[in-house]
């Protein structure tokens, strides 16, 4: 509803003596707010996005945030399941490439891509240099799954890691995929349902007043 619409009509129920009801009230203020303000929202809306960066490029902000991102319904799942599959893939590529365990897991914790695993990641590794295993802190850290420590557990006691963490990955992968295609079915309805509260509310709040002049009539 452009503006010169919105306070036409408010003026045309205001000449009649009549009050329009909330929810026109509601979109006819927006309108004007936005019509008036738009170079606030857009400075607003910048400088969220500006701070946000500012605050991920600290070590808390890049824990907070990260943190968050792994409990988004949905796409906390996505996060968290690829970066399973990456740092098992990384680390046990690195292991079966000779490198040790420890140079191993600290290249692995600098490409996990979120500062939470990362973290869980070198517990691990002061764990390991402790002479302790790798599940053990990965456990305490609750990022990675049971199934995730348990198969890591085993593959410490049978000496066969890297296989294990090829394993992990390769199960993993296949769970991203499935977990994209969900979030990705589940943006097409969201959308259909926001569009249509939104349309169908200005819709609503264009008629109302009309209905209200009807009755008034009879």
């Amino acid at each position: 509803m452009g503006r010169q619409g919105a306070f036409s009509l408010a003026s045309m129920f205001g000449s009649v003596g009549m009050t329009l009801p909330l929810p026109t009230r509601v979109v006819i203020g927006m309108s004007g707010f936005l019509n008036s303000y738009w170079w606030a929202c857009i400075l607003s809306i910048a400088g969220f996005g500006y701070f946000i960066k500012q605050y991920y490029a600290t070590n808390n902000g890049q824990r907070v945030i990260d943190r968050l991102l792994l409990h988004v319904p949905v796409l906390g799942d996505v996060l968290r399941k690829s970066a399973v599959s990456r740092c098992t893939r990384t680390l046990g590529t690195l292991i079966s490439s000779g490198v040790s365990i420890l140079d191993g897991l600290e290249i692995t914790a600098r490409t996990s891509g979120n500062r939470v695993v990362q973290d869980a990641i070198m517990g691990s590794r002061a764990s390991i240099a402790g002479g302790e295993t790798i599940a053990a802190p990965l456990q305490k850290s609750n990022v990675f799954p049971p199934m995730v420590i348990s198969m890591i557990a085993v593959g410490e006691q049978t000496g066969g890691l890297d296989e294990m963490l090829t394993k992990i990955a390769d199960f993993y992968d296949d769970e991203v995929d499935a977990a994209v295609s969900a979030l990705l079915s589940l943006l097409e309805p969201i959308m259909i349902v926001f569009l249509g509260v939104v349309v169908g509310g200005m819709i609503v709040a264009m008629y109302l007043p009309i209905f209200d002049m009807v009755n008034a009539v009879k």
